[in-house]
Parts: C-alpha cells; structure tokens; sequence
C-alpha cells in the first residue's frame, strides 16, 4: 500500500504475467519501481513498414510485459501521431452531440487533415487546451437522471488516441476477472465467468456489492499517482490533468472539482479500471491468496463487481476489510445496495430445512441471477432479463409510438425491429428464452395499441396485427453459447478466475 506521497511501504512481489499463467498468477504489489529509463522501443528497426516488424504501440507492450516495472517515459509522440488522431476521429460516432465548442464530426471533417496537423501540432507544443464538458442527462431505469458529460470533439479525439497508448502498456497489467471496457472483452464474458464460477468452484455465500457515487468521489491526486507508476512521461500526464480539471459546464457556470471524473469521456473507463486495478483488483487478488481458506471468485465490470465465497465468515470478513480499504481511498460501499446472501448449490437445500424460502436473487449486468436446476437436476445459475430494464425499455418505446403514431407502418416496424433485435441480442442467453419471447410480444401489442389509437373508428383485428407482427419484429432465438462453452472457447484452458 501507499503513503501519501504515493510511495510503496510494502514489498514488491515479483509478478509473473497475470493474463497468460496456467495457475493463478503471482500479482504485483501496488506499489511500482522507480523508472528505469526509456521503453526498449527506440532500439527497434528503423524500418517499422517491414513486412514482420512489429508497430510502435506492439512494442510498447512488448516492453510492458517484458518488466512489470518498467515506467515510459516517451510516450506523447504516439498520441499526436497523425495516423493515430485520424483513426480516432473516425471512430467518433457522427451524429454524437456536440460538445461545449459545438462542432460536429461532419464540421470537423471538412477540413479533416488540417484541423488534425493543427491539432498534431499543439500537442506537440504544449499548447493544447481541453475544453469544459457539457453536462447531460439520461434516465435510469429506476426513474432518477444519470448525470454524462460531452467533451468537445477534439477532446474525444486525443482522449482516444491516449487510450489507444495507455491500453498497450495496462492491458499487460490488468487481471483476469476485470472485464469492463477492455479491448476483446465484454459483459457477456462478465456474465458468464461468474455463472462458470459459481458452478464450478465451492460458492455458497454471494457478496453483491455496490460503490457509491465510484465516478462523482473519484480522487485526483489518488488517480495520477495511479498513472505514474507505469506513465513517467510528464506530458501524457498533464493531459489527463487537464481532462480532470477542466470541469463541467452546467446551466452556464464551469464547475470545477478535485474528485470525480466525467461519464461520457472516452478516457473516464480506463480511468476507472486503472484507479480499482489499485484500489480493488490487486487487493482482492493478494486477499484470496493469503488470507481465504475456501474458494473464493471475484468478477469486476468497470465499477460493478460481484465476489463469491465459501465460507460465510471469509465473506464477512472480505466485506469488513473492503470498507477500509476503499475509505482509504475516498470510497465507499452503498449501504442499501449492498449485502451478502446465501448462495449456491447448497442454498435451497440449507434454507428449506431453515424455513427461510427460496434463496435470494442478485442483479449483474442487467441480469438477476438466481439459483435453479438444468433438466438433469444439477444446479446451475439462472440469469433472466431484470424486471426493472424490462419496464424501462417498454415505457420508452410507448413514449417513441406515440410520437411516431402518423408515421408509415413501416417506418415504425423498422424501429421497433431494431429495439428488439438490440434486446435479444443482449439478452438472449441460454435459459431466458421465455423473457425474451415475452418483451417481444409486449412490443407488438403496443404497436397494436399505438395502431388502434390513429383513428376513433379505425379497428385492426389481432390476426391482421400479428401478420405485422411476424414481418417487422424478429424472432426470438438464444444469441449466446452457455457459459462453459464459451468460457471454455475464450480462455482456451488458462484461468480468468483469478
């Protein structure tokens, strides 16, 4: 752990390569070495475009991977590389909102290679200057407003090429069972490492926890020393400074904070995973190994985890020590969302003979996860579409028919296929196939009411409705392999339960 000036006071154990051991891998500790000069990288050929040579940021991974301890310290000629810049904006979503500076992708791009040698070229400098975020709102599915912020295009553009930077150096870093916003994982493979941890290994007890406020209490000083363990670069480290201090522009006033960093931002997820890698992962991983006698499986999305556990007073325990830790480090554990419950193979069993019903559920990833059986009477974790999003998403599209009520039907049909293909698309794993062939027949009979409601003597009878139904609306199937097959497929025999 660290003093206050950011320094180790502990050991540093010597780490194996975390994403490519066989066993559970020997993590660094938090602490880092002090820097050992510049990336390997400079000695490379000088022929990058040779057929077999590997690119800038390759080998920046190389060298990240080669020492655990290695600290870059020239690193900002990647980001203001052209070529990189250009990548980025293209990646931008053209009809994204525009910022405070209210340009927009297609305003930007008709004078593309200029703006970006201009922009190229105050990075270089060090005059370039991030610019306040614009505040937003979108509602949640529990009815209250979340809070994102809409950085200027330019922004995104050089927050993405640093990420593009930062990735190659962290990806090296970061543990298995940290999924959220990470090149090659998503949250089905969350999802489905937790169902293959609960079923595999001796879980009886889950922790279901919930960080309060994790991108509002964020700390800045907590986060840049995060950044300077591996980043000796002082210039990449000054732009995310100006990221976090560039504030938000709410209702014409810039508000400023020392804590805190912005949904919206390309840079806000690496952020998170980098500040809980130090604050969380590492902690978690060494707690499992020195201290859990039982088995014991963690899974993080971004700041959304879920910890399992054999022994109740091991969960306990873990769940005392976390709200220390994370107080150390401005955060805490909300009171009300988080709790330990019962949970497992055993669970039914042990709670029928107590009289305390069916074993409580657990929501993760948009999924509650509740304990069942397979049709041969073995246990299995059952994940269906939570009941909230399900609601949400119905309400919202009866919102979008009543403003679309004049509009062609088949205008509305391919709006309304989209909605349900997005949903069974996401939802559509083994198991939850009644859910889905459910939100699918509630779209279709609100469209029959949205239909109906054109006219006071307009009548559409269900048998007309439902050929309707059957053209525009996709059919449910299940998108997803069960869990062991594709945690099998994507580990490819090497543990992330780690």
């Amino acid at each position: 752990m660290m003093d206050e000036r950011g320094k180790s006071d502990s050991p540093v154990v010597p780490g194996k390569p975390p994403n490519k051991a066989e066993e559970p891998a020997a993590e660094a500790g938090e602490g880092r070495g002090l820097a050992k000069g510049n990336s390997p990288e400079r000695i490379a050929l000088r022929t990058p475009g040779r057929a077999g040579a590997p690119s800038a940021l390759e080998r920046v991974r190389q060298a990240a991977e080669r020492d655990r301890k290695q600290r870059f310290t020239a690193l900002l000629h990647h980001v203001y590389d052209i070529e990189r810049l250009r990548t980025a904006y293209h990646a931008l979503k053209r009809d994204a909102a525009a910022g405070v500076d209210g340009v927009t992708w297609e305003h930007y791009g008709q004078g593309l290679e200029e703006h970006l040698q201009d922009l190229a070229g105050r990075l270089k400098r060090g005059a370039y200057r991030a610019k306040p975020v614009r505040r937003a709102y979108i509602p949640k599915a529990d009815g209250r407003q979340r809070p994102l912020g809409v950085p200027a295009l330019e922004d995104k553009l050089v927050q993405r090429a640093v990420v593009a930077v930062l990735n190659a150096i962290y990806e090296v870093d970061f543990l298995g069972f940290s999924y959220g916003f990470r090149p090659g994982r998503s949250p089905h493979q969350a999802v489905d490492a937790l169902a293959v941890g609960m079923t595999t290994k001796r879980v009886n007890w889950v922790l279901d926890a919930d960080i309060r406020g994790f991108f509002d209490t964020l700390d800045h000083g907590w986060l840049v020393k995060f950044v300077e363990h591996r980043v000796a670069d002082r210039r990449v480290v000054r732009l995310i400074q100006k990221w976090l201090n560039a504030g938000v522009l709410e209702e014409g006033k810039r508000v400023r904070s020392e804590v805190g960093t912005v949904q919206g931002g390309s840079i806000s997820p690496l952020l998170a995973n980098l500040y809980l890698h130090y604050v969380f992962d590492l902690w978690a991983q060494r707690w499992r190994k020195k201290q859990a006698r039982g088995d014991v499986v963690v899974v993080r999305f971004a700041d959304d985890f879920v910890g399992g556990f054999e022994h109740r007073e091991e969960a306990a325990q873990f769940l005392t020590e976390l709200r220390e830790r994370f107080a150390k480090f401005g955060l805490t554990l909300h009171p009300d969302k988080t709790r330990l419950i019962e949970f497992g193979r055993f669970a039914a069993d042990h709670r029928g003979r107590r009289g305390d019903g069916k074993p409580e559920t657990f929501n993760f990833l948009g999924f509650t996860h509740s304990c069942g059986k397979t049709r041969r009477g073995r246990f299995t974790v059952l994940r269906q579409t939570v009941r909230q999003r399900w609601q949400a998403k119905l309400k919202a599209v009866k919102a979008e028919l009543r403003r679309r009520l004049h509009e062609p039907l088949s205008a509305v049909g391919a709006y309304l296929r989209s909605v349900v293909l997005g949903h069974v698309r996401y939802y559509g794993v083994p198991m939850n196939g009644s859910s889905i062939g459910a939100f699918r027949t509630a779209i279709g009979r609100l469209w029959w009411w949205a239909l109906k409601r054109r006219s006071q003597s307009h009548h559409l009878p269900w048998e007309r409705m439902r050929r309707h139904i059957d053209r525009w609306l996709p059919p449910v199937r299940i998108c997803h392999p069960y869990p062991l097959v594709r945690f099998g497929v994507v580990t490819q025999g090497k543990s992330r339960m780690r």
